[in-house]
């Protein structure tokens, strides 16, 4: 008969079972090395083999888990640990001297328990060595110890006479009883007698005689080798029961050494099988029946192997009598090795690779051959890495094509997303395993450095060692690396997994696995889950689940092939689809989840969009991924025209869409988290039992989650076909309308359900105040204290945190608290209980808004500073509210749309001040900001103060004005408290548009209510608040529009103070003085506190008040004002430069005179007739009577005692022309200091001739004239020009002026005598203040030129001085011409100007420059006589004619001289002779002239 099996549950492992640290004790051994070392070679006993169990101790139990691992032969792992505690992080590891057979027993030391010690523990060796250790407390042993002798019995079996090695051993308290090859049965009373007694050893056989004693005299009848021991209690006396080789089971009493029963098994149905094991049940005195199992493996086909069930009758009386039952029944293996075991009262489990299998011992007709499978973890595992299918990982790259054809280049992160997510998920996640797959990597770590990864930390390197391998911008590729990488870590989690036992505990039957670095606990399938994983076998027949159905027959039918379809599509688009649907709802979407769905009906409709290029090539060839290509199209086209036929098949069953659409509907009922009413009020600690409860219901929230999606693809996909499968239009409306929205919402919730109990929690920020906090372990709660310390690990997810708060539960889920495991049938009540704590919350009450739970979940994470999940727990909830446009209802009616804002707000809050910067800071921040407006509700009141909204102080009953006004005050101060002034500032002003309405009249009854005080001082306080925010943000102008508005004028000055001061120290003080501000009526307080900053402050600030106090006043057009700070800023460079000798002078000067031309500027706007200033020094009054002066005494005095005329000076008016006057000297001081000459303008000069002298020195022509003809009128003017032209034409002489040329200086006047400018720009490179001319005499040309209009003289005392100087000096030609001035001058003699050729003839005659007198005197005389005949006539009227002839006759005079004294006679009579015929012709004409002139007048 074939025997049907159904899934009916799975493994749900245990958090942290697979991070036990261990305490490794060395066992000391009496054994001699020799023996030891022969034993080496010829066990004695059999060989080390993967075993483990379970001893359970006590009630409460205690359940005592020992490990022997064939790669550790010498070691023995025990674990202690207890349902109402978490598992335990430590376990003992004994360290044996020689390797362990696979045996190790547990018990409670019942005699010695009061001294300490706990348990007495049974161990074999290889080589015959028996130990019994007197366990202590685990946590009382050091790790690398020695195990106290004391506590230690040791025996060596191979003392003891035998005739054959050790086949078997089993143990009980103070007895070890051991099987040979020989078929003897020895009790070695261990720990009751002392080896030396003669009552130690007993040996089992069928002869009481002399031969027992002996050892060596014959033993009767020869038995075969004893194959398995188990010692059983039966009506109070302890039996062992001994299976041989040959299949015979005999039964011996331990008191009296006696054989009870014995008998020859049945044959089994394999051929030639061995007998192997024997377990052996409990006794039921209701049916005195024993049952018997026996493990037979076929002779030849080792992995062939059965098992037996047998029923052993008893009957109890002075002796217990036995009696074999002839029938039985067989289980065989089918594939694979039977690993373990166990027995209960009336059922059977066994252990295989593949599954856990369970049978009923005592069947009846209705369950005759019934068997029911538990899937194990490795199934799980294989799914959530893609390890399942060998072409898994190749539809996940063609999927992902597909899906974001448009985006590939986001491809790779979203890939890897999925990747890190599942191998980090709890179950699928192993601590050794991970690190045993990156050690293949070459990533390595101490064991502190691995334990401190946090699971950003883990997903750190895994992905930098992803992208390492391969290349991070081809997809393929880097599925290729995540392949071998997720194959690796496979491969190793099955060999750290693999299965050693089974834990089976009877009294609440539980049932557990031992594997080999982990525990695991089995839960029953929920009723919807026994519908989807049992539903279909392999020819998708329906196949009985257990699940009651409501419904009538065709209903039944109707639902059966609407999952028909289901698994159609579902294995049409494979396990990937699933995948990448969850990951576009967790992690930041590349495209949004409503977009998923319509891609997957794509690939459905038309198949995956990739071309060949895009599939791994390299592993299929071009060839091979052509094939696949091709064969994806055929199965597209099978599909599509299956389901079109299933489709029509189901409207004809059904015989209309409405009719499918209706069990659909009901169906889906049974998707929906069910509502439990709350009751029992108790405290969840915790322990083992909530970390299986989270990893069970991670497992149901998953399935229920990929359900509700299969059927909304179904739903989507009937739309989309609609037309070829006659689906009318009310039918697609409906379930556009009413199914799709419904699914979607399951889809939400159990997506929630599923991130709480995967996601792990956020390790806390280090400067995260409330987590130091909790790191003192101030609380006395241990439970806290321990998972505390777990956040930020893979084991320890969000649904932990929501678990430890619950405060009511029901009866279900107080099995939390219970002291014992579970049993597989509990989780489904706990499941579901937990699950709608989530979803509905305590009372389970029915709601208008989704997911109204979300705000005290909310609440709970955001206490421990899961902020990311809370971020995206509202975040979903929020969406989902809008989407059904239900956020006015909540508002208005519970205030849960509200709560829920405030509560993201703080979220987003505390995720800004984490870490972030740029950008996503930004974001945060304004996200925040807009979540704190929409919450200012008073429904808050209700929220703790761990919510972040402390009470407020509210006694009875307030506006909603007041409530936002303290609301906003509450926000303003928590971003203040974070630094961001932004925000702290919106909620600022929003608090001011509250205050009117809040601290109105309606609002004076308040009595000791806390917003009872002034509105003036309210909103001064908080526009100062405004003025602080906007100041820091450096938003200068919003800072003073909150002065100006501020109608507190304390509080204002205050501000504006504070205000002025910041921009000082920003250098933004410009800002006062650009016109941009509008000064209401803080004109003079502005204008003071400058003042009052530029008295006080130091000259070389910059930017220099006295400036900022000009360009204040200029915008204002106060002018005059404006020259007063400015000059007031001169006159403070001139002293303080005296008092301190500054070092760059010439910068001070510069500024001086950049000061003093600003002032002049600004006086020339005003009215001639108030061009004044009065230059305000000491500081107006007005601002020393409110501010005293700081300065230093000293200073003071100094000051005050140095310039006493000076300070009198200044207290008078000063003009436009004595402003002038100081800028052209200190122009003058300025353009020396260039040259290195220090002269000092002290204010008290009358005539500066010594400066001019110094000008004219350093070459500084320019700045030299314009000084006199600035200070000089007159006949001074004149005095001072020819002394600065003395001074130029004695440089110009050689014997007097050095050869080298300096170019000279120029400044600021024009040639014009009437247009005297005295101020301009000032060229301080004295390279370019030379004149025209490249050397003196072109300089003094040049400059004659230009001032001869001052003096007419001054050619003449240019020449003199030449001539003076240097009697043979050659007058330059262009100063000759300055004298002959205009040629036709010369028709009338040698008359002309002061500086005329008569004057330069008696200047050559004076210097006895005789030739030259003469050549000049000819010159004219000829002019004179060769003039045109036009100009005849005006030559011959009177006096029209003039010539030095009083120097001529001193020239002729001299000449005689000369030759009569006999110097230069040749030369001088020469120039007689021409002088003489010269004159005679002069004479004749003049005579003629005049005869001519008197002819005339007589006419």
């Amino acid at each position: 008969m074939e025997r049907s099996r159904s899934l009916v549950g799975m493994e749900v492992p245990i958090t942290g079972s697979d991070s036990v640290k261990w305490i490794e004790v060395t066992v000391p051994s009496a054994t001699p090395a020799t023996s030891s070392s022969s034993s080496s070679s010829s066990p004695f006993a059999p060989l080390t083999e993967d075993a483990a169990a379970c001893a359970i101790i006590g009630d409460p139990p205690t359940y005592l888990i020992w490990r022997i691992h064939k790669s550790q032969p010498c070691a023995l792992d025990l674990v202690e640990l207890c349902a109402h505690k978490e598992f335990p992080r430590t376990g003992i590891r004994i360290l044996f001297p020689d390797a362990l057979c696979p045996f190790a027993f547990i018990c409670k030391d019942e005699i010695r328990c009061t001294s300490g010690n706990l348990y007495l523990l049974y161990a074999l060796t290889v080589s015959g060595v028996a130990y019994l250790f007197k366990l202590r407390n685990i946590y009382t042993y050091e790790s690398c110890s020695i195990f106290p002798s004391n506590d230690l019995i040791e025996f060596n079996l191979q003392t003891h006479p035998h005739y054959g090695e050790i086949t078997a051993v089993a143990a009980t308290s103070g007895s070890l009883v051991i099987g040979r090859s020989d078929g003897s049965v020895s009790l070695f009373q261990l720990g009751m007698f002392d080896q030396s007694a003669p009552d130690f050893v007993h040996e089992l056989r069928d002869d009481a005689g002399i031969g027992r004693l002996w050892g060596f005299i014959s033993r009767g009848r020869m038995v075969s080798p004893v194959q398995d021991l188990v010692i059983s209690e039966v009506a109070g006396r302890k039996l062992v029961f001994v299976l041989h080789f040959d299949g015979m089971l005999r039964v011996w009493d331990l008191l009296s050494h006696s054989k009870i029963f014995s008998c020859t098994m049945s044959s089994t149905p394999l051929p030639g099988a061995t007998f192997l094991r024997l377990w052996v049940g409990e006794a039921n005195y209701d049916t005195s029946v024993i049952p018997l199992v026996i493990l037979c493996r076929h002779a030849l086909e080792v992995d062939m192997e059965m098992i037996s069930i047998y029923h052993l009758r008893f009957s109890v009386g002075d002796r217990i009598i036995f009696f074999l039952e002839p029938s039985m029944q067989n289980i065989p293996s089918e594939e694979g090795k039977f690993i373990d075991v166990k027995l209960t009262s009336n059922k059977i489990w066994m252990l295989k690779q593949d599954g856990l299998i369970s049978h009923n011992l005592f069947h009846t007709k209705t369950n005759l051959e019934e068997e029911h499978c538990y899937a194990l973890q490795e199934t799980f595992v294989a799914d959530q890495l893609f390890q399942s299918s060998e072409h898994c990982l190749d539809d996940l790259l063609w999927i992902t094509h597909s899906l974001f054809s448009t985006m590939k280049e986001q491809i790779v992160s979203f890939v890897s997303s999925i990747f890190l997510r599942r191998l980090l998920h709890p179950g699928v996640y192993h601590n050794s395993v991970l690190r045993t797959t990156l050690q293949d990597y070459n990533k390595h770590w101490t064991n502190s450095e691995f334990q401190s990864l946090t699971v950003d930390g883990l997903k750190k390197e895994i992905l930098s060692l992803i992208e390492h391998e391969g290349v991070p911008e081809s997809p393929s590729t880097l599925i290729y690396c995540w392949k071998n990488f997720c194959m690796r870590y496979f491969h190793y989690w099955c060999k750290n997994s693999a299965p050693y036992g089974l834990l089976v505990d009877s009294s609440t039957g539980a049932v557990g696995l031992i594997r080999k670095d982990s525990l695991s606990l089995f839960r029953c399938l929920e009723d919807i889950e026994l519908l989807i994983y049992g539903s279909f076998d392999e020819l998708g027949d329906f196949v009985n689940s257990g699940f009651d159905l409501y419904g009538d027959d065709l209903e039944r039918e109707i639902l059966f092939e609407v999952l028909r379809c289901i698994s159609s599509i579902s294995q049409q688009l494979g396990k990937t689809a699933s995948a990448l649907f969850y990951e576009s709802l967790i992690s930041a979407p590349i495209i949004s989840s409503e977009e998923i769905v319509p891609r997957l009906l794509k690939i459905l409709e038309t198949g995956c969009s990739s071309s060949v290029a895009a599939l791994p090539i390299s592993d299929l060839g071009a060839d091979g991924a052509w094939e696949k290509e091709l064969a994806n199209h055929k199965m597209l086209r099978k599909f599509s025209v299956d389901m079109l036929l299933s489709l029509h098949a189901l409207c004809n069953k059904a015989s209309s869409w409405s009719r499918v659409l209706d069990v659909i509907e009901s169906y889906l009922k049974f998707l929906v988290p069910q509502k439990m009413t709350q009751g029992v009020d108790s405290e969840v600690l915790f322990n083992i039992n909530t970390s299986i409860l989270v990893q069970a219901t991670s497992q149901v929230a998953k399935v229920m989650f990929e359900s509700a999606l299969d059927i909304l693809l179904l739903l989507s996909y009937l739309v989309n076909i609609s037309g070829q499968i006659h689906m009318l239009h009310d039918d697609i409306s409906r379930i556009q309308l009413e199914l799709v929205p419904m699914i979607q919402e399951i889809v939400t919730e159990w997506l929630i359900i599923h991130f709480f109990s995967t996601t792990p929690s956020e390790s806390p920020a280090l400067e995260d105040f409330s987590s130091q906090l909790s790191s003192l372990q101030i609380d006395s709660n241990i439970d806290r204290k321990s998972w505390n310390e777990r956040l930020g690990k893979c084991d320890f997810t969000l649904a932990f945190m929501l678990l430890l708060n619950i405060r009511s539960s029901s009866g279900d889920l107080s099995h939390l608290s219970l002291r014992s495991l579970p049993s597989p049938r509990s989780f489904i009540s706990s499941v579901r209980d937990f699950t709608s704590w989530m979803i509905w919350g305590s009372t389970g009450e029915e709601s208008s808004a989704f997911f109204s739970h979300s705000t005290e979940l909310a609440s709970i994470l955001l206490k421990h500073g899961q902020y990311d999940a809370v971020e995206y727990l509202l975040t979903i909830v929020d969406a989902h509210s809008r989407k059904e446009k239900l956020s006015g209802s909540i508002q208005s009616s519970d205030g849960g749309w509200c709560t829920l804002h405030h509560l993201l707000g703080c979220c987003l809050l505390a995720q800004a001040q984490g870490g972030l910067n740029g950008i996503q800071k930004e974001k945060k921040i304004c996200e925040a900001v807009r979540c704190f407006f929409r919450g200012a509700s008073q429904a808050l009141q209700s929220l703790s103060s761990e919510a972040g909204l402390p009470h407020l102080g509210f006694n009875g009953h307030v506006s909603s004005a007041a409530w936002k006004l303290h609301y906003y005050q509450w926000a303003m101060q928590i971003f203040e408290q974070y630094n961001i002034s932004e925000g702290a500032c919106q909620f600022a002003l929003a608090a001011l548009e509250q205050v009117d309405e809040a601290l109105g009249p309606q609002n004076d009854s308040c009595g000791e209510d806390p917003l009872n005080e002034l509105a003036t001082s309210f909103k001064g306080r908080l526009w100062a608040n405004v003025f602080k925010f906007t100041l820091d943000l450096n938003h200068f102008y919003d800072a003073y529009c909150a002065i100006i508005s501020n109608p507190d004028e304390e509080s204002k000055y205050i501000c504006l103070r504070r205000f002025i001061i910041v921009l000082y120290e920003h250098g933004a003080i410009k800002i006062l003085c650009d016109g941009q501000l509008p000064f209401i009526g803080l004109t003079e307080k502005v204008e003071r506190e400058l003042a009052w900053k530029a008295e006080r402050s130091d000259i070389a600030a910059k930017p220099n008040p006295y400036k900022l106090l000009y360009a204040f006043e200029m915008h204002r057009h106060n002018w005059r004002r404006a020259a007063s700070y400015i000059y007031l800023y001169s006159a403070r460079l001139r002293t303080e430069s005296v008092l301190r000798d500054c070092p760059n002078l010439s910068l001070t000067l510069q500024e001086r005179l950049n000061g003093l031309s600003a002032a002049i500027n600004a006086l020339y706007l005003v009215h001639p007739a108030c061009a004044w200033i009065n230059p305000l020094l000491g500081g107006n009054p007005l601002h020393n009577e409110h501010y005293p002066s700081k300065k230093a005494k000293k200073m003071v005095e100094e000051q005050s005692s140095s310039n006493d005329a000076q300070l009198q000076k200044l207290h008078s008016y000063v003009d436009v022309e004595k402003l002038e006057n100081e800028f052209v000297l200190t122009t003058a001081e300025y353009l020396l200091s260039l040259a290195n000459v220090k002269w000092t303008y002290t204010g008290m000069q009358k005539l500066p001739s010594d400066l001019v002298d110094l000008l004219v020195e350093t070459n500084l022509y320019d700045m030299a004239f314009t000084i006199v003809l600035k200070f000089w009128k007159g006949s001074g003017l004149k005095r001072e020009l020819e002394r600065i032209f003395i001074a130029m034409s004695l440089k110009c002489c050689p014997n007097r002026v050095g050869s080298s040329l300096t170019r000279t200086h120029g400044l600021l006047l024009t040639s014009s005598k009437d247009d005297t400018a005295i101020h301009g720009s000032i060229d301080p490179d004295p390279s370019t203040q030379q004149s025209k001319g490249s050397n003196r005499w072109e300089t003094l040309e040049l400059y004659l030129e230009k001032y001869k209009g001052f003096n007419a003289r001054l050619p003449v005392i240019v020449a003199e001085t030449l001539l003076r100087t240097d009697p043979q000096i050659e007058l330059p030609l262009w100063l000759v011409h300055m004298f002959k001035g205009n040629q036709k001058e010369s028709y009338w003699g040698m008359t002309g100007q002061e500086s005329n050729t008569a004057t330069l003839f008696q200047l050559y005659v004076d210097h006895g420059r005789y030739t030259e007198a003469t050549t000049l005197l000819l010159e004219y005389i000829e002019s004179f006589a060769s003039m045109r005949p036009a100009d005849i006539i005006h030559r011959k009227r009177p006096s029209a004619v003039w010539f030095p002839y009083t120097t001529i006759e001193r020239l002729w005079c001299q000449l005689e001289e000369m030759i009569s004294s006999g110097n230069m006679v040749d030369q001088c009579d020469k120039l007689k002779k021409l002088l003489h015929g010269a004159l005679l012709r002069h004479l004749n004409l003049l005579k003629v002239d005049s005869d001519d002139a008197l002819s005339s007048s007589v006419r």
